[in-house]
């Protein structure tokens, strides 16, 4: 059995369409759209709204840990639009390319940067979408867990530390635990490009401690201090920034 894992898609649906060529199933952990690239200020929805200039500004603000100035910056742009429609008009559009991408079978979680409540619009047969739930893929048991935890950047899908934890406890014993963010282990969790800690749960690292999954897969730090550790007997493994590699991660069995 092969299954191919991706996180951190970030608007590359052109590589999207290939990550399951010769694997069995796809796996995707979230954060499809593309709100805005460190990596090239041009690309994603802020620059497209605002344009370069005011996304090179809030780049090098939230990167010097301005949060405060940032998002005044943003307040101040947004003034006088429609926030809600203008965003979500410009993420269907993503999620719409998106979406075709995937293969099928695929399973697949929220980030902390997606809008759940579109996933149903885009999500076609062959794409099972799972949060707090399971699903058997080739005889083992995989948990599901979507979203992230609020953090100084207040993305679209970060939800209360208790409904976070609620999700982990309600898979219970699993083969392979599937989250869009790290446990809370802090070379899980440390971005060495962005230079600062992105949230990791605590939730998470309880389940992997008391229940020994054979795996716990998850992206959300780009550039991580480590990419993999293991905790227990449990294989932690940070599966990549897809948008900017566009190679999957792979588990075979």
């Amino acid at each position: 059995m092969r299954v191919h894992v991706v996180s951190d898609v970030h608007g590359n649906s052109t590589a999207l369409a290939r990550a399951g060529d010769g694997a069995d199933a796809l796996v995707c952990l979230g954060d499809l759209v593309l709100f805005l690239d460190y990596a090239d200020h041009s690309r994603g929805i802020f620059p497209e709204l605002f344009g370069v200039e005011k996304a090179d500004l809030i780049v090098e603000l939230r990167t010097a840990r301005r949060f405060a100035e940032a998002r005044e910056l943003a307040r101040s742009l947004w003034h006088g639009m429609d926030r809600d429609a203008a965003i979500e008009g410009a993420v269907r559009k993503q999620y719409a390319e998106l979406f075709a991408a995937f293969p099928a079978p695929t399973y697949a979680t929220y980030g902390n940067v997606d809008i759940p409540k579109l996933w149903p619009e885009f999500a076609r047969q062959g794409t099972t979408v799972l949060d707090g739930e399971r699903a058997e893929i080739g005889g083992l048991v995989f948990g599901f867990v979507g979203g992230g935890l609020p953090s100084p950047m207040r993305t679209p899908h970060e939800v209360p530390e208790e409904e976070y934890a609620a999700k982990v406890a309600a898979l219970g014993d699993v083969d392979v635990l599937c989250s869009h963010i790290p446990p809370d282990v802090p070379e899980l969790c440390y971005d060495t490009v962005a230079r600062r800690f992105e949230r990791g749960s605590s939730a998470l690292l309880d389940a992997i401690r008391a229940t020994s999954p054979r795996y716990a897969l998850f992206g959300h730090v780009h550039q991580p201090l480590a990419r993999r550790m293991r905790i227990g007997a449990t294989e932690c493994v940070n599966v990549g920034h897809f948008a900017s590699t566009g190679t999957p991660w792979v588990l075979e069995w």
